[in-house]
This record gives C-alpha cells, sequence and structure tokens, in this order.
C-alpha cells in the first residue's frame, strides 16, 4: 500500500526557516510530478510548488523566491525548503505525488508561523 510520510513541519518565528520531506513508499512506482500545497485556516488547499521528473520547477507567486523544492529520485522523496517565513504561509502542508497511475496525498504537516 502506498503511503506518504511527511515530517519537518513545526513552529517558527517570522523570517526562519523550515524543510519539509515527503518519502514515498509501499511499490510506489513511475512517479512523474512531486509537489506540495498549502491549506491555512478557513482556506482551501491552494498550490504551492511541483519539481517534474526532470526537476523543472514552478512555485506559487506568494512563496516565489522563499520557498525552493527539490527531490531525490532514488529515495522517492520530495522536500520543500521554506526560508524567511511569514505568519501568512501558516497552513497545514501536504505532499503531493503524481504517479502513472494514480494521485497521492500526504497526510499533511502543521506549519506555524508567529509573528
Amino acid at each position: 500500500q502506498v503511503q506518504l510520510v511527511e515530517s519537518g513541519g513545526g513552529l517558527v518565528q517570522a523570517g526562519g526557516s523550515l524543510r519539509l520531506s515527503c518519502a514515498a513508499s509501499g511499490g510506489i512506482f513511475s512517479i512523474n510530478t512531486m509537489g506540495w500545497y498549502g491549506q491555512g485556516p478557513g482556506k482551501q488547499r491552494e498550490f504551492v510548488a511541483l519539481i517534474t521528473t526532470s526537476s523543472t520547477t514552478k512555485y506559487a507567486g506568494s512563496v516565489e523566491g522563499r520557498f525552493t523544492i527539490s527531490r531525490d529520485n532514488a529515495k522517492n522523496t520530495v522536500y520543500l525548503q521554506m526560508n524567511s517565513l511569514k505568519p501568512e504561509d501558516t497552513a497545514v502542508y501536504y505532499c503531493n505525488v503524481i504517479t502513472s497511475r494514480a494521485t497521492y496525498w500526504g497526510q499533511g504537516t502543521q506549519v506555524t508561523v508567529s509573528s
């Protein structure tokens, strides 16, 4: 059974940094795009960043220049380096993995940025 295990969330002061990780396991294969979405309090889940198999990246305008997405294909893991964090970045962050067969979501990890 495919599992996406996220880690790295927490509480940080504004201006600080966090690094999120998401490891896929359980027979997952043919991974295409890997990405991150965030759901702030009272908001819908929104796109944050993605990275393709060729390492092409795309970011939401609100995080461009502050967040960096990367992946380790050998480990089926995607990372999100979050720098210069702002209170408005507070959200539950979900890992998203798209394969040739299905789309998978992680359980979410809470990021809270205090002012």
